[in-house]
């Protein structure tokens, strides 16, 4: 059975803001590696497949992109995507299939499927599968920041029950970012 692994940067006080956190070559480095030997399929919402496609293709066709950018977006690009969403009229790349069915029905059924693990970022579609109880993996790079405002990691997040995690990995970068790895008890 896959596994479904989130991953997300985040801030020390919990802001998920894509503009507040650190994305240095290092955390790109960090995040290729993870597509690369762990995950097979990336699951999205709307509005973060919008802020990684077009962007990180056009990277990768940037012969003035850095060596990190363009192998974390030949990486990205390389990968099979799945869109959670009822507005998108189409994908902008052909490894791209937007979903409008249910959410939980189609984890389980890829869950089942063969292949590495399931990717999820955002905040939306990560959430209800946290409420679901089908998230298996933590990925959390968290910054040495305080965006003071913002969107909150799991402010939206309506547990049955307390979810107890395991620390099996933690890592610290030279930005002072720390990447840590939980699994689910």
């Amino acid at each position: 059975m896959r596994n479904v692994i989130y991953a997300i940067n985040i801030t020390l006080d919990g802001c998920c803001d894509h503009t507040k956190t650190i994305a240095d070559d290092e955390l790109l480095e960090h995040y290729a590696r993870l597509l690369r030997d762990d995950a097979d399929l990336l699951v999205y919402g709307r509005k973060t497949y919008q802020l990684m496609v077009p962007y990180w293709p056009d990277v990768a066709k940037d012969p003035s992109s850095t060596k990190a950018d363009k192998d974390f977006a030949q990486t990205f690009v390389s990968k099979n995507k799945i869109v959670f969403s009822r507005s998108l009229e189409s994908a902008q790349d052909k490894n791209t299939k937007i979903v409008r069915t249910n959410l939980r029905d189609e984890i389980v059924k890829l869950k089942q499927e063969p292949g590495k693990s399931i990717l999820v970022g955002g905040v939306d579609v990560p959430s209800q599968l946290m409420e679901l109880g089908l998230i298996d993996e933590y990925r959390l790079v968290v910054g040495p920041i305080i965006g003071g405002e913002g969107r909150r990691l799991f402010e939206a997040v309506n547990l049955p029950e307390k979810r107890r995690l395991k620390l099996v990995e933690s890592k610290t970068l030279k930005s002072g970012c720390v990447a840590l790895r939980y699994l689910k008890q």
